[in-house]
C-alpha cells in the first residue's frame, strides 16, 4: 500500500515537473518574442524624426523596404489627416506610390541605390505638377483645376523622380499659394483648413502649410514647398522645421502654379539641415524652360559639403534691429540668446546692423504692384499650357467666375469667402508703373538693402527672427535658411480659434540666416553649425494626438 502510494506520488511529481518545464518554456518563448519584438522595433528608425540617412541605412541593410516605408507613411497620414486631430496636411496620396516603391526596391537589389534619395518618400505641395498618368492632381488646392492634365512633371519633381525619390502625395496649402484673398493660412477648397501639430487648431502658417505639417510629424521623410514671400520659411518656423528658400533661379519654377516669376522659388522643408541640403542638391540646377535659372553659377554645389560644425568660426553676422518692431518678446529673448551661442561658436555679431534704406523699404508698395500684375500674366500662361482643363477655366477671369459659381466649395462661410486678391489682380495691366516697381524692388531689396548691409558691416550673413525675415529676401530674390529657434512658453494663453489660433502654448518659432544671391552654401553651413550646437527641434514634440502611432515595426513582414 505504501509502495503504491509512493509510486503514484512520484508519477504526480514527475507530471508536475514536466508541466512546470513546459509552462516555463512557453513563458520563456513569450518573453523572448516580446523582447525580440521590442528590439526589432528599437532597431527601426522612429518615423517622427527619422533622417534620410537613417532611412537609407535601413533600406541598404534590408531591415525594411521602400514598400514598407510607403505603407507606414500612408498609415500615419490616415491616423491624423482626416481623423483624430484632423490636421488636413495632405490633399491626396499617390495611387502609384506602392508600385514605384516596389520598382525602386527591385532596382536597389539589382543595381544598388541611385543616390541618397533612392526609395525615399517625399511630399510635394499641391502647386507642383506631377504626371497626370500616375493618378495625382495638381490644383493649387482649387476645384477649378481638379482633373486638369499637366504637360509633364514640374522640373523639380522630375529631378526628385530621377534621383529615385517616391512622390508620396500632394500636401495641402493656402489655396493659390495664399493669393486668392484674405483667407486664413492653410485653407484650400480641396483640402479644407489645415492646422498646427503643435497647437490644437493652431495656425500652421502658409502657404506651404501641409508641407510643414507633414514634415514636422513624419508623414513623409521631407517635403517641397514654394515661396513668394514667406511661404517656405513661415510654415517651417511654425512647424519646427528647417526650410530653405532658394535664390530665384537656383531651382526651376517650370510646372509650378505661379504667383510671380520675379519672386517664386521652390525649396525643401525638412527636420534637419542635413536633409534639406540633400534635397536642395538634387532639385537645384538649370532648366531651359525657366530662363531665371540660366543666371545661376555653372556648377551647382553639393550642399552636403557645407555641413561643418565649425562653420561659424571667424564669421561676421549682422542683426538689423529695426525689423524687430512688434516681434513677440519671447521670440526676441530666444533670438538674443542665440547670439550668445553663435559668439561661443566663434562668430562676431554686429548688432545693430541696420539696412541703410530701411525707411524707404518699409514705405514701399512696389512688391504689391509686382505681384498683382505678375499673377494675372503668369497664371493665365500656366493655364494656357495645360493639356486639358475639365472645368473649362481659361484664365483668371474664369477662376473668379468659377469661385462664385461654386461658392459652396470655394467661398465657404464664415472664414473663407474672400477673393479680393484675384479681383485686384484681374484689373491690372502691364505698364510702366509695373516695370518701375520691379526695378525699385531690386534696388531696395538687393542693391541698397541686403547687399548694402552686407558690404557696410563686412558681414557674411544677416540674422533675423524668421517671423520678420521674408520680405527683404523676397523682393531681392535672395536666399534664406531657417532653423528651429524656440517655443512660446507652456503658459502662453490659447488664442481664439477663428478658425485657427494665432498663438498658443509651445508654438515653435525659427531663426533665419539671409545672404546675397546664390549664397546658399554658406547659409547652409552657418545654419548647420547652429543646429548642431543647439538641437532645438526635439526640445518640444507635437501635441500627443497629432503624433501618429504607426511605425515600421507595424508594417514590416505584414
Amino acid at each position: 500500500m505504501a509502495s503504491s502510494f509512493s509510486l503514484r506520488l512520484s508519477l504526480v511529481s514527475l507530471f508536475t515537473l514536466i508541466l512546470a518545464l513546459v509552462w516555463a518554456g512557453y513563458g520563456f518563448k513569450q518573453e523572448s518574442e516580446r523582447v525580440t519584438a521590442g528590439a526589432t522595433a528599437a532597431a527601426f528608425p522612429d518615423l517622427y524624426e527619422a533622417s534620410i540617412a537613417e532611412l537609407q541605412t535601413g533600406l541598404e541593410k534590408g531591415q525594411f523596404t521602400s514598400v514598407d516605408l510607403v505603407k507606414a507613411y500612408f498609415a500615419r497620414i490616415d491616423e491624423v489627416n482626416l481623423q483624430g486631430p484632423t490636421l488636413r496636411a495632405v490633399i491626396e496620396t499617390n495611387p502609384s506610390a506602392l508600385k514605384q516603391a516596389a520598382e525602386l526596391d527591385a532596382e536597389r537589389r539589382t543595381n544598388g541605390a541611385r543616390g541618397p534619395l533612392h526609395g525615399i518618400p517625399i511630399l510635394l505641395k499641391d502647386n507642383i505638377a506631377t504626371l497626370h498618368s500616375e493618378g495625382m492632381n495638381t490644383t493649387a488646392g482649387s476645384f477649378a483645376l481638379l482633373g486638369s492634365v499637366v504637360p509633364r512633371d514640374a522640373h523639380v519633381a522630375a529631378k526628385l523622380r530621377a534621383a529615385g525619390a517616391i512622390l508620396l502625395g500632394k500636401a495641402n496649402l493656402s489655396e493659390w499659394a495664399n493669393f486668392r484673398g484674405i483667407v486664413p493660412s492653410g485653407f484650400s477648397g480641396r483640402g479644407g483648413q489645415a492646422s498646427s501639430p503643435y497647437v490644437p487648431l493652431g495656425d500652421p502658417c502658409g502657404s506651404s502649410s501641409g508641407s510643414g505639417i507633414g514634415s514636422a510629424i513624419g508623414l513623409a521623410a521631407a517635403a517641397l514647398g514654394s515661396e513668394t514671400d514667406g511661404s517656405i520659411v513661415c510654415p517651417s518656423s511654425f512647424n519646427n522645421l528647417v526650410g530653405i528658400k532658394p535664390t530665384i533661379g537656383l531651382t526651376s519654377r517650370d510646372g509650378v502654379v505661379p504667383i510671380s516669376e520675379h519672386q517664386d522659388t521652390v525649396g525643401p522643408m525638412a527636420r534637419s539641415v542635413t536633409d534639406a541640403a540633400v534635397i536642395l542638391s538634387v532639385i537645384a540646377g538649370r532648366d531651359p524652360r525657366d530662363n531665371f535659372t540660366l543666371a545661376q553659377p555653372p556648377v551647382v554645389p553639393d550642399y552636403t559639403k557645407a555641413l561643418k560644425k565649425d562653420a561659424l568660426r571667424g564669421t561676421r553676422l549682422g542683426v538689423p534691429r529695426k525689423f524687430f518692431d512688434g516681434v513677440n518678446s519671447d521670440v526676441v529673448a530666444a533670438f538674443n540668446a542665440s547670439l550668445a551661442t553663435m559668439r561661443a561658436l566663434g562668430a562676431t555679431i554686429v548688432d545693430p546692423a541696420d539696412f541703410p534704406d530701411f525707411d524707404e523699404f518699409v514705405a514701399s508698395n512696389n512688391e504689391t504692384i509686382v505681384l498683382n500684375v505678375d499673377f494675372k500674366v503668369d497664371v493665365n500662361k500656366y493655364i494656357s499650357e495645360l493639356v486639358e482643363v475639365p472645368t473649362g477655366v481659361k484664365d483668371l477671369a474664369d477662376l473668379i467666375a468659377f469661385n462664385i459659381a461654386h461658392a459652396d466649395e470655394e467661398l465657404v462661410s464664415p472664414f473663407w469667402t474672400d477673393q479680393s486678391q484675384f479681383i485686384t489682380s484681374e484689373n491690372t495691366t502691364v505698364d510702366q508703373a509695373f516695370f518701375d516697381a520691379v526695378a525699385a524692388d531690386k534696388d531696395l531689396g538687393a542693391t541698397r538693402g541686403i547687399d548694402a548691409t552686407l558690404k557696410a558691416f563686412k558681414l557674411n550673413a544677416i540674422l533675423l527672427p524668421t517671423d520678420v525675415s521674408s520680405t527683404p529676401a523676397a523682393i531681392a530674390g535672395y536666399p534664406i535658411v531657417t532653423v528651429p529657434l524656440g517655443f512660446l512658453p507652456a503658459d502662453t494663453p490659447l488664442a481664439p480659434a477663428e478658425p485657427v489660433r494665432e498663438s498658443g502654448p509651445n508654438q515653435p518659432f525659427g531663426l533665419s540666416f539671409l545672404g546675397t544671391a546664390f549664397s546658399e552654401f554658406d547659409l547652409v553651413s552657418f545654419a548647420f553649425a547652429y543646429e548642431q550646437a543647439t538641437h532645438t527641434r526635439l526640445k518640444q514634440l507635437a501635441f500627443a494626438e497629432a503624433i501618429p502611432k504607426t511605425q515600421l515595426a507595424d508594417v514590416v513582414g505584414r
